[in-house]
């Protein structure tokens, strides 16, 4: 079974990073979630990146917060999909994360999710879409999700004044 990495730069970061791993527990794919801090432990990042694909992964998902180098360090040194969070920072609410990761140079591609909770929800979203297109449980428990999301809303689309 594949599976996804979640990796963030410190544990500081896992309150926001677990959302991309409730996600991918709903939708029953493997992941495995560790600290690599591009900045404290860049040789354990390097390691960490180059080894991936051997190690069963088939997406990287990599939250980091201030200047954010760490999704696209570990972009650098993998094939692999690297799905970037922005973690909500203290200095800029996030807008210094965000702009760190999603600045990427032509040919080292990072997927930059929103800031905070909501973009590392969507990127256990789509590092299960990844998943789905080789697991065929994973792919339809993406549809299921995506449905029960569309009846939801129906069924409270109807609004009246009381």
């Amino acid at each position: 079974m594949a599976k996804v990495a979640i990796v963030m730069g410190s544990t500081s970061d896992w309150p926001t990073m677990q959302e991309a791993a409730k996600m991918l527990k709903a939708f029953g794919v493997e992941f495995e979630a560790k600290v690599v801090s591009a900045h404290r432990t860049p040789n354990l990042l390097v390691e960490f990146a180059e080894s991936a694909a051997e190690n069963g992964f088939s997406a990287i998902i990599a939250g980091a917060g201030g200047a954010a180098h760490l999704p696209g360090m570990v972009a650098a040194h993998t094939h692999l999909p690297v799905f970037g969070c922005p973690v909500k920072s203290r200095a800029l609410s996030g807008l210094d994360s965000l702009l760190s990761i999603v600045q990427m140079p032509k040919g080292v591609a990072v997927g930059t999710l929103a800031i905070g909770e909501a973009g590392a929800a969507n990127a256990g979203l789509l590092a299960a879409q990844v998943v789905a297109l080789s697991d065929e449980k994973v792919r339809d428990a993406v549809i299921a999700f995506r449905q029960s999301q569309t009846d939801k809303v129906l069924a409270s689309s109807k609004l009246e004044l009381d």
